[in-house]
């Protein structure tokens, strides 16, 4: 009897017990998920913060264009979605459709440079027209011929104001495509490779290394086409907070396998070599 009892003890302590190596492992992914959980509250409360101060800049008070000066400190952090106050005058020949997806459907941007009263050039996308209106070949691709803006005053063309917002430029294209500029096929709104297609800079006017969406009801009567503005899509997405639950759900899954595995058997529970 007291043999078959000394047999029985180390059995019972493997059961009790457990691997050093489950232990570490069982530590080692409580502090991983955690640890990637809290990170998720931390991105959710930026994200959050984000979000407030892009409301704020849409729905403020149209503020002057950045001068020049300030051009290379512009960022999308700090700067994309300020809502500005233009006046100057539209270059329509200079005209560039760039394929767009919205709300009303395919079709194109018309982003337009403007002469600002500044001296400088910023582009303006003017808003949506529908792809049946074969916007691609009706703005050729012309180029500037000398200083873009030298002959605004001659030809009378009229100032207009527009209120827009600030966007960063767009790089390379979309819709898996890149720009073609040579057969005047635009997928984003890339300004440097406008502006150098359009031999906007070439004669060492500044352009503005950004450009403005429009909001609604901007165009003037007499514009081409007078597109729809007033389009521009500000959302963020923010799932941090499902990211932060899931991470967090995972280390407790954890401490309750740990716990399982630790706590031995049950109180009562009848061990089956007590039946021999």
């Amino acid at each position: 009897m007291a043999g078959n009892d000394l047999a029985a003890a180390p059995g019972a302590s493997r059961r009790k017990g457990a691997s050093p190596v489950l232990a570490v492992l069982a530590l080692l992914l409580i502090v991983l998920f955690a640890g990637l959980g809290t990170w998720q509250v931390f991105r959710l409360q930026w994200k959050l913060d984000l979000i407030a101060r892009v409301d704020a800049r849409v729905h403020a008070v149209p503020a002057a264009p950045p001068p020049a000066a300030g051009w290379a400190g512009i960022n999308a952090a700090d700067d994309e979605y300020r809502r500005l106050e233009l006046n100057g005058t539209y270059l329509y020949d200079l005209t560039t459709p760039v394929q767009a997806l919205t709300e009303q459907g395919s079709g194109y941007w018309l982003i337009t440079p403007m002469c600002a009263t500044d001296g400088t050039i910023i582009l303006v996308n003017r808003g949506f027209i529908p792809a049946d209106l074969g916007a691609r070949t009706r703005y050729a691709p012309l180029a500037a011929d000398g200083n873009p803006c030298a002959g605004v005053a001659a030809r009378h063309e009229p100032a207009v104001r527009v209120v827009g917002l600030l966007r960063i430029s767009e790089r390379g294209g979309s819709f898996a495509r890149d720009n073609d500029p040579a057969n005047n096929r635009w997928y984003s709104r890339d300004v440097a490779a406008i502006a150098a297609t359009r031999k906007l800079g070439a004669t060492g006017k500044s352009v503005a290394p950004y450009f403005v969406d429009a909001e609604a009801a901007q165009n003037p009567s007499d514009s081409p086409d007078r597109p729809t503005g007033g389009l521009t899509v500000v959302s963020f997405h923010n799932s941090h907070l499902v990211y932060a639950l899931t991470w967090h759900a995972l280390a407790l899954m954890v401490v309750f396998g740990w716990w399982r595995v630790t706590r031995g058997p049950r109180a009562g529970a009848q061990d089956p070599d007590d039946d021999e």
